[in-house]
Formats: C-alpha cells, structure tokens, sequence
C-alpha cells in the first residue's frame, strides 16, 4: 500500500516561493490501477518524484508497505561515461538482484545488441528509453510508476512493452501518468485530477475527464 498523506511541495522561485502541491491525499492498495491528469505544469512529475522517493515532500508523509519503480523508460539516473552493461551492474547492486537474470532479461527485450558495452552517452534518446525500459522491467516492483511513457520504438516494440507491462505484470498496481484518455480508459481503474496544485479524485473516469477538459 501507498499512502499520500497530507502531501504538499513548494520551490524556491525568482518571484518568491511556489506550491506545485497543496495538501494531497490519497492511498493506493495492492494490485489498484490509477491514472493522474493534469495540465502541462500541474505537478504530475513533481508527484511522481515525491512517489518515487526521488524528492522528499515540503509538509506531510508517503508511507510505502510495497517496492516502487523509478518512472519507466526514465534514464536520467544513467551515468553517461559507463557502458549500458556498467549502468546494469551498478542497479544491480543497488537493488540487491540477480545480475545473470537482470543482464539477459535486459540483453533481450532492449534489443540493443553491442551497444550495452557503449557509454550510454553515445545512445540516442530512444536507446536510452529502451535500456530505461528493460531494466525497470527486469527488477521486479510491486507498484509501476509511468510518467508520460508507456512504451517506445516502433509499434512491435511498443506491444511487447504492453504486453509485459499490462498482462504479465497485470496483479501489480499503477500510477500512470498520461493525456490519453484511451491508455487511462484501458489500463486505469480509476483517474485523479491535479488542478492548481489540488487533488480531485473521481471513481468514473469519464467523469475526471469532463472535470479534466472544463478546466482545460
């Protein structure tokens, strides 16, 4: 379970202090698939983070009782002078897991061939999102975090990103991220929506859309 609880964030900005989030809640069970919607700016990302312990909250308390991901296809966490193998090895460690499962599972479903033993800044963005891709597949989470992403490459890439995403893994919870009300429609259980750093739940999803378009 994931509870969010009293959440609020604030930046320091040019024109003073800015609250992206202003008093969040809300809990996610085991196995519970919600979409977040929200206009470009809304904190989506920033929520995401906080999540993800990526960034810690300015007021209240996330309690996990279940492992998260990083968001998927993320690569920023890659450092850019290691190979994609070196970058492998190093989540490994951090994560405590099998090396041998995590390289070959990696090895195959990036389909990135000898460019895992190229420093990772000689990928292409789309390279970058494959490796992001496989590897958030390859260490098994209870809870999925997608911000944005839901597969990348081409459109056979892109179903074998669903198909182990969304059937293999479809006991584990989401928070996904996304405009599309047709990926929010499939996947999601039900939608919240992040206006003016508020948080609007709703349990009929094209009730957060029409709540989502007249705030649009």
């Amino acid at each position: 379970m994931i509870q969010v609880d009293h959440v609020s964030k604030r930046y320091q900005t040019r024109q003073g202090w800015k609250w992206v989030l202003d008093d969040i809640n809300f809990t996610l069970r085991r196995g519970e698939k919600i979409g977040i919607l929200g206009r470009n700016g809304a904190g989506k990302s920033t929520l995401i983070r906080l999540i993800s312990g990526v960034e810690e909250s300015t007021e209240g308390e996330i309690r996990r009782s279940m492992s998260i991901s990083w968001p998927l296809a993320f690569s920023g966490a890659f450092q850019g002078s290691l190979t994609g193998m070196d970058n492998l090895r190093f989540i490994c460690r951090i994560y405590d897991v099998d090396m041998d499962y995590v390289r070959d599972f990696t090895e195959e479903f990036s389909e990135l061939g000898h460019y895992l033993n190229e420093p990772v800044k000689r990928y292409s963005s789309g390279m970058k999102a494959r490796l992001a891709f496989a590897l958030s597949l390859a260490v098994e989470f209870d809870c999925y975090l997608i911000d944005e992403v839901i597969a990348v490459g081409d459109s056979r890439f892109s179903a074998k990103c669903r198909y182990e995403l969304f059937e293999r893994r479809k006991d584990r919870s989401i928070i996904l991220v996304s405009h599309s009300h047709h990926a929010m429609k499939e996947y999601c259980d039900n939608a919240m929506v992040l206006d003016a750093g508020k948080m609007y739940q709703f349990e009929n999803m094209d009730d957060a859309y029409a709540f989502y378009h007249a705030k649009l």
